[in-house]
Order: C-alpha cells, then structure tokens, then sequence
C-alpha cells in the first residue's frame, strides 16, 4: 500500500471527501516527521514505534573501487514492529502456507 491507495482507503471507510482525507494523511505524517526531526519517539499502540537511531563513524569500501572511505556518524528513523502487528502478520503468512 502507498500513500495514494491509503488515502483512498480512508476516504472510502470514512465517507470523507478524498481532499480531507489526503489533509488527514499529511498531517499526520507532518507531526510524526517533525516528532522525530526534533529526536522524539513516535508510538503507535498495536502497530510500532518509530525511533532514531545513531550509528558511530566507522571505514568502509567503494563497492566499485574497493577504494577505503570513512563514513561520518549518523543518526537515521528506525522501526520497532509492534507486538499485535507482529502476531497478526505471522499468523497471516502461516495460513497461506
């Protein structure tokens, strides 16, 4: 599912016009965006956690050149899958099987 299809998907089971429900979708996404620019956790109860991570400097390789290059700390959005999510999906895959 992309961003287009869910909102589409909240306008069809809200009844919202599919303007309102692409406001919904941004806004949302815009407040957990800045949440984590300004290093928040983001939680949603069922689904997962949103999270930033920092990773140390460290020397890696040009994959290309097999060149040495340093690569600079950094700090990226991480997600932790939570447990009802976890268990819905696995129980998923396990009935296809």
């Amino acid at each position: 599912m992309n961003k287009s299809q869910l909102i589409e998907a909240l306008s069809q089971e809200t009844g919202l016009s599919r303007a309102n429900a692409e406001f919904i979708v941004n806004e949302v996404f815009q407040a957990m965006t800045e949440a984590l620019a300004q290093g928040e956790g983001v939680e949603i109860r069922g689904f997962g956690s949103f999270s930033i991570r920092e990773y140390e400097a460290y020397e890696g390789r040009n994959p290309k050149t097999g060149e040495k290059i340093k690569v600079p700390p950094k700090k990226l959005p991480f997600f932790k899958v939570g447990k009802d999510l976890r268990e819905r999906v696995k129980n998923k895959v396990q009935m296809k099987d």
